[in-house]
């Protein structure tokens, strides 16, 4: 039988032993006080995290992926984090994707004992076409879920940069990752309920990896996100509001730089600054790998 309660995540919190005995008020007042640590926590791991992002902007320019998985709110943050990308920065859902245990249908329904198998995530990553291309980040906030740590030494095997996500200290994911990102929360407010404090620490370090990643690929200008996809209405306000903030133009110059570049912000952007014709702001970007600031810089 597995010890979890020698894992932090697993210990009980002294704060909230009488939990069962709080109004609502004093409740979210206990989960609020601990919330707080949460940063903190992550905080003390950043050297980490800033590696995990530079290998992740090598693997996406090398033609790679980031590939997150894992299993319950592990692999549904990974998921998460995954699909916001696309709307977000304006890539392809290959760029970022994530796996969770017993598919996706996982997502919305527990998939019972899917997370205790050493073999399926690697199968998994066989069926996506994992390479030594690619990032593998395997997320587990106990360290210990064997879907997480199989996944993790067969994308090793196949030679990709592997990081682990976990909420313990010397972390069974983490001993068979290139790289460990710990962020220690302490116990939570419910003992052993991993979606709290530790879910926010998983995700806060996801923020910062796709953010991160991204932003280093040009997908921002200042801090603008000039690849965001016009899907819908309010996208495409916001395409507009963010041409306008970056040039200081109107709405409907910027509506018509936004119409002239194929709905690129960008295009519009350095047409606006520079200013020149959209078809000389798609050859500056390309010239720039994409980032805008380096388009309308003089000379390019």
């Amino acid at each position: 039988m597995i010890d979890l309660m020698k894992l932090s995540t697993e210990g009980r919190n002294p704060s909230t032993m009488h939990l069962d005995e709080m109004s609502p008020r004093e409740l979210v007042g206990a989960m609020n006080v601990e919330d707080h640590k949460v940063a903190d926590a992550v905080g003390e791991v950043l050297d980490e995290v800033a590696q995990a992002i530079e290998w992740g902007i090598a693997s996406v320019r090398a033609g790679g992926r980031i590939v997150y998985f894992g299993a319950g709110t592990s692999g549904r943050l990974g998921v998460l984090d995954a699909v916001e990308c696309p709307p977000t920065f304006g890539v392809s859902p290959d760029v970022v994707v994530g796996l969770i245990a017993g598919g996706e249908g996982a997502f919305v329904r527990a998939v019972e004992g899917a997370e205790d198998s050493l073999t399926l995530c690697g199968e998994e990553l066989d069926a996506i076409g994992l390479s030594e291309r690619d990032l593998a980040i395997g997320i587990a906030a106990s360290g210990r879920t064997p879907y997480a740590i199989g996944g993790l030494r067969h994308a090793r095997e196949l030679g990709c940069h592997t990081v682990a996500i976990a909420c313990n200290r010397h972390s069974k994911i983490g001993e068979v990752a290139d790289l460990a990102i710990e962020p220690c929360c302490g116990p939570e407010v419910l003992c052993g309920s991993t979606r709290l404090k530790a879910g926010t620490a998983q995700k806060m370090v996801l923020n910062m990896i796709s953010t991160g990643v991204m932003v280093g690929l040009g997908k921002a200008y200042e801090n603008l996100m000039v690849d965001v996809r016009q899907s819908n209405e309010k996208l495409v306000a916001r395409a507009q509001n963010i041409v306008m903030a970056a040039c200081g133009c109107t709405r409907a110059e910027a509506a018509a730089a936004l119409a002239a570049g194929g709905g690129s912000a960008k295009r519009a952007i350095v047409a606006l600054k520079v200013p020149c014709s959209a078809e000389e702001a798609a050859s500056r970007l390309e010239r720039a790998a994409g980032r805008v600031r380096e388009a309308c810089a003089p000379g390019r």
